[in-house]
């Protein structure tokens, strides 16, 4: 862990961050992302790397065999709970050098032009939700996570 990172520092609980734990093993943590006091992309969910590295050739195959099971289970379950039509999935390392990786939705009637990961924002019809909101979408991913344990 480093006591300047920012992802290392949510997990050791020193900062709050939006919504529930949606899921968590020894070498990730998945959670919504959340953007303070300016609401967020519901279902705009990050997958941590719990040990401190900074990209993706740094995994170690133990690392990357769960962090790829939880990108697929992952993205499926949103798709399924969030009517999503396409998940996008991103891991850039620009802004914070500890790996994760953004799993962002496109929903149905999205305008071409608002298709991305980041374009998704600007869309005025997106939906965006505060904790309440964001509460709502962890609980029925990581129900359906739970519930579909054995079947992925």
């Amino acid at each position: 862990m480093s006591k300047d990172c920012f992802i290392c520092n949510k997990h050791k609980g020193t900062i709050d961050t939006a919504g529930v734990k949606i899921f968590e093993d020894e070498y990730v943590y998945v959670g919504h992302i959340d953007k303070g006091v300016r609401p967020s992309y519901l279902g705009h969910i990050m997958i941590d790397l719990k040990r401190h590295a900074p990209g993706l050739g740094d995994l170690t195959i133990e690392e990357a065999n769960a962090f790829g099971q939880i990108m697929a289970r992952l993205s499926k379950a949103v798709k399924e709970t969030e009517n999503a039509e396409h998940i996008y999935a991103l891991v850039s390392g620009n802004s914070v050098a500890h790996l994760h990786m953004h799993i962002v939705p496109r929903y149905p009637n999205t305008p071409e032009e608002y298709w991305g990961p980041n374009e998704v924002y600007s869309w005025a019809d997106a939906p965006f939700g505060m904790n309440e909101d964001i509460v709502k979408v962890c609980e029925r991913v990581r129900n359906y996570l739970e519930e579909n344990s054995d079947e992925d």
